[in-house]
C-alpha cells in the first residue's frame, strides 16, 4: 500500500480554468517534475527556503469554474501567448488531464445555502479521493463590483438564516468563502472582491478555527508603489500627485472594463499611498482594457513631488509584465502558508501575509520592507512550531 504523504494538501481554485489558475498548475507540476525552477515563489527565496511545509510538490489541484474549456486547451493558449513554455504544456499533458478530472462547474440551486452545501460536498469528495490532510481554497475568479451592505452580514446566525431564503444574499466570492470555511478549509482571496471580509465570515472562521487571508494580489504597479512611497516618506519629500494608467488585455482586462469591477480594483490599488504617506496625494489610478495586449499588462505612473525650499520635481516609471506569470507563484506560496498556519492552529485573518496583497486585511504596514520583515518572522515562527512537533 502506498504510504500517505502527511503534508498532502489540496489547492482548490475558484476560477480554475482561468489564466492565473492554469499557470499555477503548470508551474507547480513542472517544478515537481524537475522541469522548471521555482522563480517567483517567495517561499523558495534564500531567506525562506525549506522553512514551510507543505512543499510545492505536496499540492494537489482541483477547483470550480463556469468555463467548460479543458485545462490542456487553456494551457496551450497560454503557451501560444508566451505566458508558459510550450514544451512544458506538452510534457505535462498527462498531469493536466488528471487535474481536469478534479475541476467542477460551480453549483446552482434555489438558495445560496444549497449552493454552499454543494460546494462543500465537492470539497469533501476531493479530500477523500486524495486522502488529503487539508484543503486550501483560493479565489482567482473575476473581480466583482463592490456590493451594497446587507443586514444579514451583521452576524453569523442571521447570515445562515438568510442563506436559506431564495435570492442572492452574498456576492459570489463571499458565498464561496462561506462554503469553504463551513467545510473546514482555509480561504485566500487573491482578488479585490468581498470574499471573507464580512464580520459574519470572520465569526465563522474563528468558530471553525480556520485562517483566511486577502485581498487582491500585489503583482505589478502596486508592488512598485509599496517600495517607492516609503522612500518619499522617509526622505521627507511631499508627494503632490500620483497618477497611474494601467492597460490590460486578457480576461482580467475584459472583466475590468465593467465599471463596478473597475472601481473596486482601482480603489484597492490606491490604498497603499494614503496608508504609507499618511495623506492622499492628488491623482488616481485608471484601468483600461486593450484586447491586443493579451495576457500582458502595461502601467505608467507619474509622480510629482516637492523638496527643499519648495522645489518641484517629478518621477515617471513604467511596468510591463505578464500578470499570470507574476501571480501564479504567489498562489502557490499563499496556499502553502495558509496550510501551514492551519496546521499550527491559527484562526482568523492572517495579517502577516500583507506582503502579498494590495489591500491587506487588518491594521498592517503597507511599506514592502516592513511587510517583508513581518512575513519572515511569521515563517520562522511556523518553522519553529513545525520542528517542535
Amino acid at each position: 500500500m502506498k504510504e500517505r504523504n502527511q503534508m498532502s494538501t489540496g489547492l482548490w481554485l475558484i476560477g480554475a480554468r482561468g489564466s492565473v489558475a492554469v499557470t499555477s498548475m503548470v508551474g507547480a507540476l513542472a517544478v515537481r517534475a524537475g522541469l522548471a525552477g521555482p522563480a517567483g515563489c517567495v517561499l523558495e527565496s534564500p531567506a525562506l527556503r525549506d522553512r514551510v511545509r507543505p512543499g510545492i510538490g505536496d499540492l494537489v489541484f482541483g477547483g470550480h469554474d463556469v468555463s467548460p474549456l479543458p485545462l490542456d486547451k487553456k494551457a496551450a493558449a497560454l503557451a501560444d501567448a508566451g505566458v508558459v513554455p510550450a514544451r512544458l504544456v506538452e510534457a505535462l499533458r498527462g498531469e493536466l488531464a488528471a487535474v481536469e478530472q478534479e475541476v467542477r462547474p460551480l453549483p446552482e440551486a434555489a438558495t445560496q445555502a444549497e449552493v454552499a452545501r454543494a460546494i462543500a460536498a465537492d470539497l469533501d469528495a476531493f479530500r477523500r479521493r486524495h486522502d488529503l490532510e487539508r484543503i486550501v481554497v483560493v479565489n482567482v475568479a473575476s473581480t466583482e463590483p463592490v456590493p451594497p451592505a446587507h443586514p444579514a452580514h451583521a452576524g453569523l446566525d442571521a447570515l445562515r438564516a438568510a442563506l436559506d431564503e431564495p435570492g442572492a444574499v452574498l456576492p459570489s466570492s463571499a458565498l464561496v468563502a462561506y462554503a469553504a470555511l463551513d467545510a473546514g478549509c482555509p480561504y485566500v482571496d487573491f482578488t479585490p472582491s468581498t470574499g471573507a471580509r464580512l464580520p459574519a465570515l470572520d465569526e465563522l472562521a474563528r468558530e471553525r478555527r480556520l485562517p483566511y487571508a486577502g485581498s487582491d494580489g500585489k503583482t505589478g504597479e502596486t508592488l512598485v508603489k509599496s517600495v517607492l512611497a516609503p522612500m518619499f516618506a522617509q526622505r521627507n519629500l511631499t508627494v503632490r500627485s500620483w497618477s497611474g494608467i494601467n492597460l490590460l488585455g486578457g480576461g482580467d482586462g475584459a472583466n475590468l472594463a465593467e465599471p463596478g469591477a473597475n472601481a473596486a480594483k482601482a480603489a484597492s490599488k490606491q490604498r497603499v499611498l494614503a496608508e504609507t504617506l499618511g495623506y492622499t496625494p492628488q491623482g488616481d489610478t485608471r484601468i483600461d482594457y486593450v484586447e491586443d495586449l493579451g495576457d500582458f499588462k502595461t502601467a505608467w505612473d507619474l509622480v510629482t513631488f516637492e523638496g527643499f525650499l519648495g522645489t518641484r520635481m517629478r518621477m515617471e516609471f513604467s511596468w510591463h509584465g505578464c500578470d499570470s506569470a507574476l501571480a501564479a507563484p504567489l498562489i502557490l506560496d499563499l496556499a502553502r502558508l495558509a496550510a501551514a498556519a492551519h496546521r499550527a492552529g491559527r484562526a482568523g485573518p492572517l495579517t502577516e501575509l500583507a506582503f502579498f496583497f494590495k489591500d491587506p486585511i487588518g491594521q498592517v504596514p503597507h511599506a514592502l520592507a516592513d511587510q517583508w520583515r513581518t512575513l519572515c518572522e511569521f515563517v520562522a515562527a511556523l518553522g519553529a512550531e513545525d520542528a517542535s512537533r
